[in-house]
């Protein structure tokens, strides 16, 4: 794996290489470099020296560029595809999804151009305007996860390549590859020197150093929530605009009279997409008493039928490595010794080429307090605490009981009741009667320590322009 900057592929001068190993069968996938502070700089000041020309370019050449990446990724995706596959653990649908969603994302930005506006506004007199005119921030750097590694890469990237800034990717270390093969994309498009630069490296090692440079104007980042505090802390010092999409745990709410197999189908597949690693994932379940019987058992019956191992022919993947699962037998050990109930269900992987993968068997927690970690903490995992309620109060005040607050689902036939609920409910987004995730026009944001600022949708756009006055007086001859 080699670094892209200054639209050249360039060998790195660290010759230690950080380890990756498959999620699917635990061997090494393959070794790659991390940025010294040198390379790191290079990749900053590249950007820096592309910002004038990019941002003076038009934004239908931009768009243009963009369709360019579209058609590349869609000529070729059956590569990013196996890739994901590899590298993230995704089964095959999965995998698939998450392309279709890169491509949704990239045509959504590509009708964006011409179409960034500003104001034109009456002055204090008759013979004075203000334009209000919407302008690059500059060096933007993106810090992508590694639960969906491409559609995150390009999410962050076309609407800040489409405004006119210059970018500086650095993935996850758990997932480089696919960042890696989208970047070449941005190359093979024609994209002019600089513009878009791509290193590797842990946080620890260039991580600060990148957050805290001077030449950095905007930081975009999905994420945890401590690491989301920490680049807050950091980037303080040159005081750069943040996008932070941080930790969720989504409260899964179904009510007396919901549709029982659309609530769990939709559960289905909000807890056990990606192996439950996902911002929006269900991490919460809340069931009206009158139903809580009946509706748990329909989900222990549906998940008893999870398989796991090869991903063309399993329903669910692996978590994204040792420590994901170690951290999620720490904390259900915890849930056991509290008195909670414990169900395994599904059927773990079997091949002997998959008995080292991090495969996390399901599981359905019943009996925790609402103050528990098991319902407070974000897992991560195929883990579902669950209780049961018996009015729209008590949903309320458990739902809202969160330090985060992106993603939500309610299950109800009372419209009256989903609108009154719409409104006092505290998250980002409230799914009812569907599963997610979000849609590219959506605005993908949350309250409380889920981050700041959003994206998606022309407002997440708008995130990333700033807004420029210019006082005019033409009275004068």
């Amino acid at each position: 794996m080699e670094f892209y900057i200054n639209g050249q592929y360039i060998k790195p001068e660290n010759e230690s290489e950080i380890p990756k190993y498959s999620p699917v069968t635990g061997e090494l996938l393959y070794k790659f470099p991390s940025a010294t502070k040198a390379e790191a700089q290079n990749a900053i000041d590249s950007a820096m020296d592309a910002f004038p020309n990019w941002s003076a370019t038009n934004s239908k050449e931009r768009s243009m560029l963009l369709l360019k990446v579209y058609n590349l990724i869609e000529s070729q995706r059956s590569e990013l595809e196996d890739i994901l596959m590899k590298e993230n653990g995704k089964i095959i649908s999965e995998a698939k999804g998450e392309v279709d969603g890169v491509l949704d994302q990239l045509w959504y930005y590509i009708g964006f151009e011409r179409k960034l506006n500003g104001d034109y506004v009456e002055g204090d007199t008759g013979m004075r305007r203000i334009i209000q005119s919407r302008v690059p921030y500059g060096v933007v750097l993106a810090l992508t996860p590694w639960n969906f590694p491409a559609a995150m890469v390009v999410r962050k990237l076309a609407p800040a390549l489409l405004c006119g800034n210059t970018v500086i990717l650095k993935p996850s270390s758990d997932t480089p590859g696919s960042a890696e093969w989208i970047v070449k994309k941005f190359s093979e498009a024609g994209f002019p020197k600089g513009v878009v630069n791509f290193i590797t490296g842990s946080g620890s090692t260039i991580g600060d150093y990148l957050v805290e440079n001077r030449k950095v104007s905007l930081i975009t980042m999905t994420g945890s929530t401590e690491v989301g505090q920490h680049i807050m802390n950091k980037a303080s010092s040159n005081m750069a605009k943040l996008i932070l999409e941080l930790g969720g745990k989504a409260p899964f709410m179904v009510w007396k009279d919901a549709d029982l197999k659309n609530a769990i189908d939709t559960l289905m597949w909000a807890k056990y997409s990606n192996a439950g690693q996902s911002c929006i994932a269900a991490e919460r379940l809340y069931v009206h008493e009158d139903i809580y019987s009946k509706f748990i058992q329909l989900f222990k019956d549906a998940s008893m039928k999870i398989t796991m191992g090869s991903p063309i022919n399993s329903s669910m993947g692996p978590l994204i490595n040792s420590k994901a699962v170690s951290g999620t037998s720490k904390i259900l050990n915890e849930a056991a010794e509290g008195g909670s109930k414990i169900t395994k269900m599904g059927l773990a992987a079997s091949e002997k080429q998959f008995r080292n993968g991090f495969f996390y068997n399901p599981v359905l927690v019943e009996g925790a307090d609402q103050n528990s970690n098991i319902f407070q903490e974000e897992i991560f995992a195929p883990v579902l605490p669950a209780m049961s309620v018996n009015d729209e109060e008590q949903l309320l005040q458990l739902a809202n009981d969160s330090k985060y607050g992106l993603a939500s689902y309610l299950f109800t036939r009372d419209i009256g009741f989903a609108m009154r609920f719409s409104e006092k409910i505290r998250f980002g987004e409230l799914y009812i009667n569907m599963p997610g995730p979000e849609s590219s026009q959506g605005y993908h944001t949350g309250f409380r320590m889920t981050g700041q600022a959003g994206e998606g949708s022309v407002h997440g756009i708008e995130e990333y322009l700033h807004l420029k006055n210019t006082y005019i007086d033409f009275s004068m001859d």
